[in-house]
């Protein structure tokens, strides 16, 4: 009765079933081990914000380039401030404000962003505190920089004069004269009264829209899988139906039939 499944017709959809079921878990079980990566990115990452709170700072230059390990780590700089910029738009403890940015010109010969602190309200930088004059040593956590549309970074272009979107070395290097790091730090405690500004986990490692939509593709894998299986077992119980039909006469033994599954 089975002799059917090795027709030509039953060949390709066996073929078919059994490519593409190891397929579809292959899928699922990737995006799967994606969505454990971010989980496991997102606890390493916590895990090294609250020793990095605790830890000693380390000279800026031991920790650069900024990347997932050292991204929230205490670093420590010496220089003078120089420009000020006000980042506009920034959200703290659920109030609207902006960031207090300082460029501090460092012995190497270039600039490192300092977030002193935040305020509330509109940006304005006769709010803003002066930046203290002569040689300081700032601390604080390092951070990388912000890419504008991710994270809640505006893109928005056309700010006054004195401010910025993103604090990114490309964003800058056309508003200040001075060359910069790829970093930013923001300073442990905010100054002249201002609140510190936390530090943010690193980018792709933390639960969000993504991390949750990898996991939302691992269930569509496995029950694509699962429906293949169920569609395979539903038209191999149509063409058993249709041979024992066959078999008692109740259709023409010479019609070839091709039973599809109805809705």
């Amino acid at each position: 009765m089975y002799r059917f499944l090795l027709t030509p017709r039953w060949w390709g959809i066996n073929v078919f079933v059994l490519l593409a079921i190891p397929f579809c878990i292959f899928m699922g079980s990737w995006q799967l081990s994606r969505f454990e990566g971010r989980v496991q990115d997102h606890r390493a990452a916590s895990e090294r914000a609250a020793s990095g709170q605790d830890g000693a700072a380390r000279p800026l230059r031991s920790m650069l380039p900024v990347d997932k390990n050292t991204s929230g780590r205490r670093v420590t700089a010496s220089g003078r401030y120089g420009e000020q910029l006000l980042v506009p738009g920034r959200e703290l403890d659920g109030k609207r404000g902006f960031y207090v940015l300082t460029l501090l010109r460092t012995d190497s010969g270039k600039a490192l962003p300092v977030v002193r602190g935040w305020l509330p309200g509109t940006a304005d930088s006769a709010r803003a505190p002066a930046a203290p004059t002569g040689e300081v040593t700032v601390t604080g956590a390092l951070q990388a920089s912000e890419t504008p549309g991710d994270n809640g970074v505006s893109a928005a272009g056309g700010l006054p004069a004195g401010q910025t979107a993103a604090i990114s070395s490309a964003s800058l290097v056309n508003l200040v004269p001075y060359r910069l790091y790829d970093a930013w730090v923001t300073l442990d405690k905010g100054d002249a009264g201002m609140k510190a500004v936390p530090a943010s986990a690193p980018e792709g490692s933390g639960l969000d829209l993504k991390a949750f939509q990898n996991l939302g593709y691992t269930g569509e894998w496995f029950v694509f899988a699962g429906f293949v299986v169920f569609m395979w077992f539903r038209l191999l119980r149509r063409e058993v139906e249709f041979q024992r039909d066959a078999a008692l006469g109740l259709v023409p033994e010479g019609t070839e039939q091709t039973p599809v599954p109805s809705g």
